[in-house]
This record gives C-alpha cells, structure tokens and sequence, in this order.
C-alpha cells in the first residue's frame, strides 16, 4: 500500500520544498493543497480517514505548511478536531520551518553542554523560530531572556511562550549594539533568530564576551546575524567560542525534517509538532 502524505498550506501556492523534502523521506505520493482555510480541514482529512481500514490508516498522513505560523496552528487544530475513535491519522506541523529549524538549532547548542540554570539569549525571538527555540531552551531548564527592539513586542512574545508551552522567558529589549550587549551580559549561550541579512551581533560584542561559549545563528543570508562567522560553520571554534551557522544547524534541520515526515507512517495517531520533533532532533544529533 502506497504511503500517502497530504500536504495542506494555508499560503496559495503549496510548499514545492515540503514536497520535495517529503519525497526524500521515503513518501510515494504528496496531494498538495494551497490556500487551504481551516474550515476546509475536515472534508481533506476525512478523505484520507474513509478510504482505508484503521490498519491501513498509517499509510496516510497530514503534513502541515506555510508561511504563517498561526494560520498552520489553526489548521492543526481543525485537523485534529475531525478524528473520532482510532479513526485518525498522523499529523506534522512544521509551518514556515519552525519545528524543524528550532529544533535543529537547540539540539546544536544543547550539543555542547548541559544548559539547565545557563542563561541564553534570543536576540530577535518574536518570529516563528526564535518563540520555538526559546521554548524549548526553556524546557530543558535554561534561563532564557528573548529580546526585540521593543520591550513590548518582547513581552507578547515571551506571554505566548507561557501559554502554549508553559514555561517562562525574561523580555528585554535590544533596540542597537549596546542593548543587545546589555542582553548578552552572564550569558551562556546565543542563538540569533533575527531577519535575513541582519547583523545582530557585532563580532566586537562576542569574541572577547567572558562568559560566551556558544553562538548559533539561523541567518544564511549576508550579512550574517553574528558577525564575523560563516554560515556553514557546525561548532567551528573562532576567540575561544564554538559558532553554528545557518547550513550547519539547516544539516540536522533536513534530517530532522526527513526523519519526522518518515515516522508518520509508522503509525496512525501520531501529532508531531515541537516538542515532539525536538525529541527527534536530539535522538538524531
């Protein structure tokens, strides 16, 4: 029996990189649908319910995309609503990257040491992979302070963090070099999540720091959001630091990636979204 993934995106035109990675990880046939509103969940994911026994219901899987973050939580969540009974089927949320992405990113930082009671800062954290991170750094007990260039913005974000994952984040604001210093301060780690082509960190900041030992950064696109490293870095030692580019934590991200996409078809009642693939990312790394 053919191994089924349907791939719903909430942006009009489906993920082809989704498709593509899902095809890598083993899968027959991806259904794509773009423009898919929550609403519109229930009829898709009933056709892959009704069409084979529960037995065979592993054969068929949900993968969850797109740019937006919220809009790929909603259509999780109506998904998950149409189940009934064992009659279900495996699901993956990785809108925009950022299940996968963070996960990778923690699992290298977490690589290099034990981070419980180490403080960590997330520069620019407010967007999909910086409240992921910052959760799941969290979660294994680091002291994480998430900054924005507004102190606002910091605090919806970090408020968010406590409601989906339960755990607590330290707002600040870095809103130019010295605030992102003053962030920075006693920190053991740093995991840049900032906008392509933005420097956050200038490498004056970082390569005398006392306290850093470990700097990651998402942005592959120059300049980099750490200055003065390479995006294909996977914890080069550079001023006494182990530094992760975006190629090198985007390596464990595609298998990361691949794995999560191949475990669906193991079983028929799986839910695959943080927490869950940061499990994966850890077991892999």
């Amino acid at each position: 029996m053919k191994k089924i993934l349907i791939q719903l995106d909430s942006d009009r035109i489906a993920s082809s990189f989704d498709a593509i990675t899902a095809y890598d990880a083993g899968v027959d046939r991806v259904l794509l649908y773009g423009g898919v509103a929550p609403d519109e969940v229930r009829g898709i994911v009933y056709g892959a319910m009704f069409t084979r026994g529960v037995g065979d219901l592993k054969n068929s899987a949900v993968f969850i995309g797109g740019s937006s973050v919220p809009r790929g939580q909603a259509l999780l969540d109506a998904a998950k609503a149409a189940f009934f009974g064992p009659v279900r089927v495996s699901l993956m949320l990785d809108a925009n990257g950022c299940n996968t992405t963070a996960a990778a990113a923690v699992a290298k930082i977490r690589s290099k040491g034990d981070v419980t009671g180490k403080k960590i800062a997330v520069p620019a954290g407010t967007g999909p992979v910086g409240l992921r991170a910052a959760a799941l750094l969290a979660r294994e007990g680091a002291m994480v302070t998430l900054s924005s260039r507004t102190l606002a913005r910091s605090e919806t974000a970090c408020a968010s963090i406590k409601e989906r994952f339960g755990v607590e984040v330290s707002p600040a604001e870095a809103a130019d070099a010295e605030g992102t210093a003053r962030v920075l301060e006693g920190a053991y780690a740093v995991l840049c999540c900032g906008a392509a082509g933005v420097t956050l960190v200038p490498e004056s900041i970082w390569s005398n720091h006392p306290t850093l030992q470990v700097l990651a950064d998402v942005n592959a696109v120059p300049p980099l959001g750490i200055q003065g490293t390479e995006s294909g870095w996977a914890g080069y030692e550079k001023h006494g630091k182990s530094i992760f580019g975006a190629i090198g934590i985007g390596a464990l991200k595609m298998k990361v990636h691949r794995a999560c996409v191949a475990r669906l078809f193991n079983r028929n009642d799986l839910v695959l979204d943080a927490e869950e693939i940061y499990a994966t990312a850890k077991e892999i790394e």
